[in-house]
């Protein structure tokens, strides 16, 4: 196993530059509730991302189960079947209803015209995915929930850095939520945040990640304990200087998979385009078209003999999942493309630590032979 190439490795600094940080923790004995290094992250993030409040999270699912709470909302909240599992399952924990819509052949982001199409006066909110740190079409979605009055909450999990013409990403809808699981572009070992636009909510959301404490002896609201501790703090600090040289690698390794691809009949790439202004390459998802030499499943399980593990996100899609599959929005005709794609989708392998051979061992394995 020791040369198996995975879909992602967690980028790791030297651990020797962790050190200093683990001393100024066993020196002050602050170990959570919200510490000095738990205070500067928070700052330092907001100011990489161009946000103007972040909220810091133990994990990305409790972060975007506490942005659905925030915002206090009941009903249906209409989002999308490609995922993973926990942007529904955080509608669930808050008692709401999640309503399927189809996604877009082009990006895989939910389409807006399918989200219009299944609102209904149940309707409360929209929680699209920027899929693989692309873009969902926030123009469309901001007008959608501008016209119907509905709350609109976007799951960023893939979109740490990711920039559209006019600044972050993060910067749209009531709230965004991001993971910083150890996966993901920027990692903390487990962690997670929201991103607000008040200083009203921040207040509010920072109360419920603590129990919905409000000083020593109230409590104001049915909080959890959703706080990020001194060590991944810490953590993430450190990998703060390093993110810039990360993303760096994986814009590289996306280049040479598009290079190869580009001469392989039967595979496709999303458009680089749709990435945003500025990119993360948080992943590289390749469409296996039937006119591909093999199947999808087939080129699959003949990587993965080989010691190289894609993996098929998004599939099966959440609606195939049995705790899903009996919703009206789940029947798989209303859900054409995201059926079709889910069916074609493979992620390959990309890491900042993928070396040049590790990149031309996955590309040979992609040519028919």
């Amino acid at each position: 196993m020791s040369d198996d190439i995975f879909v992602t490795k967690p980028f790791l600094p030297p651990l020797e530059d962790f050190t200093p940080y683990l001393k100024q923790i066993w020196d002050s004995g602050v170990l959570s509730n919200c510490g000095p290094f738990h205070v500067e992250l928070e700052r330092q993030l907001a100011d990489y991302l161009e946000v103007p409040f972040l909220s810091l999270f133990n994990n990305g699912t409790i972060a975007l189960v506490t942005a659905l709470q925030a915002l206090e909302l009941e009903g249906e909240v209409i989002t999308t079947p490609f995922s993973f599992v926990a942007t529904s399952h955080a509608v669930l924990w808050n008692r709401q209803t999640p309503v399927f819509a189809d996604i877009a052949p082009d990006s895989l982001n939910l389409d807006p015209e399918r989200v219009e199409a299944a609102i209904t006066k149940r309707t409360t909110a929209i929680l699209p995915v920027h899929c693989y740190g692309n873009p969902a079409d926030v123009a469309a979605f901001g007008d959608i929930a501008k016209r119907h009055n509905l709350k609109l909450i976007y799951d960023a999990s893939h979109s740490f850095g990711v920039r559209d013409t006019q600044g972050s990403i993060l910067r749209h809808g009531d709230l965004s939520t991001l993971s910083l699981h150890a996966t993901k572009v920027f990692n903390t070992f487990e962690g997670g945040a929201i991103i607000s636009q008040s200083a009203k909510m921040k207040d509010h959301i920072d109360k419920l990640k603590n129990f919905g404490h409000e000083g020593e002896t109230s409590v104001v609201a049915t909080g959890i304990n959703g706080k990020m501790s001194e060590i991944n703090c810490a953590f993430g600090l450190l990998q703060l200087k390093h993110i810039d040289d990360a993303i760096r690698r994986r814009g590289e390794i996306s280049l040479a998979y598009r290079t190869a691809i580009d001469m392989i009949d039967g595979l496709d790439y999303l458009d680089p385009a749709l990435g945003g202004a500025r990119k993360n390459y948080a992943y590289f998802p390749i469409l296996v078209r039937p006119e591909f030499a093999v199947s999808r499943d087939d080129l699959y399980h003949k990587m993965k003999a080989k010691g190289v593990h894609p993996r098929r996100y998004f599939y099966p899609l959440i609606t195939e999942f049995d705790m899903y599959k009996n919703l009206p929005s789940a029947n798989s005709t209303l859900l054409p493309v995201a059926k079709k794609l889910a069916d074609q989708v493979l992620c390959l392998p990309i890491y900042p630590d993928l070396d040049e051979g590790g990149v031309t061992r996955v590309i040979d394995l992609l040519r028919p032979k």
